[in-house]
């Protein structure tokens, strides 16, 4: 996202100044006035080549530093620790550089007068819109201890279920790059030597021969050619992912992948469930909550489910209707929001969906994994059997000639 530099003025009528993330101009004007800011100069700061380069390289904010905080200041905040002293232990604590600069501007926030929730929202890189509506949840209730407990439950348990799909992705990953290091290896540095040979022969080679040797001298003259391909795959789909109808095409189609789609589904249905239920323990209100979780829903299909959602709600219906219409959402999941909603335990119920599902998701990532890891040895072995093969099939053929 683009960074944007600003000056201005607080209520107390102190000087303001640093810079914020955010998607545009306007929306980080917007962001600076929810901070009670008068902004005196805004401008967006371009970004060099190397300055590229340097903040690729530089180290990041991850879940795992967020989790940490959020369960050291929860047991600081409930301990009665004063919310500044206990960020000036916590950034004495934080290794990581650029989570250990958030944490200072916090605590000089606050210190200032600034709520935490509204300092949190100047740190999208950190924080993201479900942290920040509970935080302000947690802070209008006088109960933030609880709510970052609540959080760091939540972020721990998405942090788990994240791990095992990664963890699942990870062997045929690493096979697979195995497999194709390996041949590539052979076509660059092995068959050439092979080729050598053939020539002295002076027999016509065996088409799979003709076809491999082929290959072998385009992997070794023609490099500049393929080694960018990936690179630029990959700038091109980032950029087309940017497009929300892309997006959106791309995001159907994966959930209709089989196998993979179903797995997918079920983690969108986690999360879902999971942090709706969160905010609603959290005491945000629904409408609110839905527009939190419809941003942090990861797939755009299931987003404007969510959507829908919330604007027949605001119209009066309930939840459980708009989301059955959708048919994304299965239809246990429904009937259960629905009971929910019936019997005011919608919370307790979303909790126990996401329990479900959290489960059903590791026994199919599991299933998914033992299924894989003999697809991908097959396949190994045939292109290196195939290869094998086509570099023997000329020796056959002169070994038969002499017999």
């Amino acid at each position: 996202m683009p960074k944007f530099i600003y000056k201005g003025k607080s209520l107390a009528g102190g000087t303001a100044d640093g810079f914020i993330i955010a998607p545009d101009l306007n929306t980080a004007r917007a962001l600076l006035r929810s901070q009670k800011l008068t902004i005196t100069e805004l401008t967006e700061k371009t970004e060099s080549p190397l300055d590229k380069i340097k903040s690729f390289f530089a180290p990041k904010i991850t879940s795992k530093d967020l989790v940490l905080f959020s369960r050291q200041l929860s047991t600081l905040v409930g301990a009665g620790v004063p919310l500044v002293q206990g960020l000036n232990i916590l950034e004495d604590q934080i290794e990581n550089p650029p989570f250990k600069k958030v944490v200072t501007s916090l605590r000089l926030d606050i210190e200032a007068g600034m709520g935490i929730a509204d300092s949190m929202k100047k740190y999208p890189e950190a924080f993201d819109n479900l942290y920040i509506s509970m935080i302000r949840a947690g802070e209008l209730g006088g109960i933030l201890d609880i709510i970052l407990d609540r959080l760091s439950g939540y972020l721990e348990d998405a942090e788990e279920l994240k791990a095992k799909v990664k963890s699942a992705m990870m062997y045929p990953i690493v096979v697979l790059s195995i497999a194709i290091g390996i041949t590539w290896f052979l076509l660059v540095f092995i068959i050439p030597k092979f080729e050598e040979m053939f020539s002295s022969f002076g027999q016509e080679l065996p088409l799979p021969t003709k076809l491999l040797l082929g290959i072998s001298r385009f992997l070794i003259h023609y490099w500049y050619m393929y080694v960018p391909i990936p690179f630029i795959m990959i700038f091109v789909f980032k950029t087309l992912l940017k497009k929300r109808n892309f997006a959106k095409k791309y995001d159907q189609i994966l959930l209709k992948v089989p196998i993979f789609g179903m797995i997918l589904k079920k983690v969108s249905v986690a999360k879902f469930t999971r942090t709706f239920s969160t905010l609603i323990k959290a005491g945000v209100p629904i409408l609110q909550a839905l527009d939190t979780v419809a941003q942090t829903a990861g797939n755009i299909i299931v987003e404007e489910a969510i959507l829908t959602a919330k604007t027949s709600i605001r119209e009066g219906e309930r939840i459980a209707k708009p989301l059955a219409a959708s048919k994304v959402f299965p239809t246990m999941v429904v009937s259960m929001i629905s009971i929910g909603e019936e019997t005011g335990n919608l919370d307790t119920m979303l909790a126990k969906i996401a329990d479900f599902y959290e489960n059903e998701v590791n026994a199919a990532v599991e299933g998914l994994t033992s299924m894989i890891e003999p697809l991908v040895i097959v396949f190994m072995g045939a292109v290196i059997g195939t290869i094998v093969v086509a570099m023997f099939l000329p020796m056959f053929n002169m070994s038969g000639a002499v017999g």
